[in-house]
């Protein structure tokens, strides 16, 4: 786990690799959004219908960034927010790689906080998932 003092404003954090996305992630998450619609998971389906952005392709981004957010600071700090903004489709076999940087990190009311900057690509800068979060230290 990364400590606060290990934390530098700029800062680059590690990569995280996932595995490759499947159509069983897809329909989980679909799952989870309470919507079973198979616009949610069906990418042929939704362009079809002029969607750009099924709820689950939103949701496997989100849940990965999280994770994320959780392999490097899990013990050591709560996310308080963590605001998401879904980038692009995602479809079996895409390779998804999370990143993030250190945005800022200050006090308030005697707590450490640091808002970190987190994205999903797949393929050289391809952004299917960005998000800001702000984590409180422990």
């Amino acid at each position: 786990m990364i400590q606060l003092e290990q934390l530098v404003e700029g800062q680059q954090l590690p990569l995280l690799e996932k595995e490759k996305v499947t159509k069983v992630q897809l329909v989980k998450y679909a799952g989870a959004s309470e919507d079973f619609n198979p616009l949610h998971f069906d990418d042929a389906f939704a362009k079809k219908i002029g969607l750009q952005s099924p709820i689950a392709h939103g949701m496997l981004i989100m849940g990965f960034l999280g994770e994320y957010v959780n392999k490097l600071f899990g013990d050591v700090a709560s996310i308080q927010d963590f605001k998401m903004r879904f980038g692009a489709m995602t479809v079996p076999n895409d390779q998804i790689v999370c990143k993030g940087s250190v945005k800022k990190i200050y006090e308030q009311e005697g707590k450490q906080i640091a808002v970190l900057s987190v994205f999903a690509e797949k393929g050289p800068e391809q952004i299917v998932g960005s998000g800001e979060v702000i984590l409180q230290f422990n």
